[in-house]
């Protein structure tokens, strides 16, 4: 009975032995280093900044934004924005906001847009007769547009198909841009 467990025992033993060497090597020849992601590859930072200043009138806007390219033809991309507009003893306004983008490069000089906008309103009109106003509110654009592109510049229009001039941000449906991404 004693030579059957030891038997068994030395079998047992051998058997494990050569799973751990056989796991060892597998794992060691079998699995190649990961390739790297080439996602910052595709990405690019871009973005607009904006100043006008003069006689009382200050409008100040910073907007970052990104894109991934998903190919030559096609990219996607989210941005954040603000602004700050302040009209001497008149007017004060605070808009901050969300944008996601589309751009589509049918060739290398043209570039189309769709843009969806989210931002948050918040004007202060002052009248010294009628006391101060405060008018607040959500707004939502959703701009096409075109453009002629140079490498990482594109100028162009955009028109938005939301535009209701009762209660928007900007004075016209139709609005010039400058887009610059690196």
């Amino acid at each position: 009975m004693r030579k059957d467990s030891v038997k068994i025992l030395t079998k047992t033993l051998l058997v494990l032995f050569f799973l751990i060497n056989s796991v060892g090597i597998y794992g060691q020849t079998d699995n190649p280093a990961k390739p790297k992601s080439d996602f910052w590859k595709h990405i690019q930072f871009g973005g607009g900044f904006g100043i006008s200043v003069g006689s009382g009138f200050t409008d100040v806007t910073v907007a970052p934004s990104a894109i991934y390219k998903l190919n030559h033809y096609i990219s996607i991309g989210a941005g954040l924005q603000g602004s700050i507009v302040s009209q001497k003893d008149f007017y004060n306004s605070g808009i901050y906001g969300v944008n996601v983008i589309s751009l589509f490069n049918p060739m290398e000089e043209i570039q189309l847009s769709l843009e969806v906008e989210q931002v948050r309103v918040n004007n202060t009109f002052r009248n010294p007769t009628t006391g101060t106003l405060k008018d607040n509110f959500w707004n939502t654009g959703l701009f096409v547009g075109g453009g002629y592109r140079m490498e990482n510049v594109t100028v162009g229009m955009r028109y938005n198909l939301l535009y209701n001039k009762d209660k928007n941000v900007y004075s016209d449906a139709l609005m010039p841009f400058i887009r610059v991404y690196f």
